[in-house]
């Protein structure tokens, strides 16, 4: 996914400060052996889960959908944009694959794969976004983003900032 396909606004935020326990989305309070800053964002792609930490040892889990064989990817990255609502143009990997894909998908559109939020990965064509597809998180099924539920996604949206330090392993 390419940093240019987004075609709804950019949402300006401030950078990560104050973290809390989840109010109602599926995130759950975790412990972390390893040590990560705060605001860190922790994916662990063997285990299909994204780790928001928010203290020493402490970390907010959330299941995602990651990168099928072959698409994985790993290393670090910050989000450096933030967007609602994002329209979608595939890229030509996957017109390749779906050549019966309109050039855009339009956000709040149901067959849109973004869901209701993204953020890109500074450096990468990759992004953490929303899915209209549930069923696909805690499985490897995308082209190397990170998939998220919209709820989890929204939640995680509204707690991290741009320049969030992003390790994907």
């Amino acid at each position: 996914m390419r940093r240019t396909i987004f075609g709804a606004a950019l949402v300006a935020v401030v950078a990560a400060g104050a973290f809390s326990a989840p109010a109602h989305a599926g995130g759950e309070l975790v412990t972390m052996a390893e040590l990560y800053q705060p605001g860190t964002i922790v994916v662990k792609t063997g285990e299909r889960h994204l780790y928001l930490v928010i203290g020493p040892g402490e970390a907010i889990r959330y299941p995602v959908g990651v990168g099928r064989a072959g698409m994985q990817w790993s290393g670090t990255s910050v989000i450096d944009a933030k967007y609602v609502q994002p329209d979608w143009e595939p890229p030509p990997d996957i017109r390749r694959e779906n050549p019966r894909l309109p050039p855009l998908i339009p956000g709040g559109s149901e067959h849109n794969p973004m869901g209701v939020a993204a953020m890109t990965l500074a450096g990468t064509d990759y992004a953490i976004h929303g899915t209209n597809e549930p069923r696909s998180i805690g499985h490897f099924v995308s082209h190397g983003c990170i998939r998220m539920l919209n709820e989890d996604v929204t939640d995680l949206f509204e707690r991290v900032g741009i320049g969030t330090p992003v390790v994907v392993q």
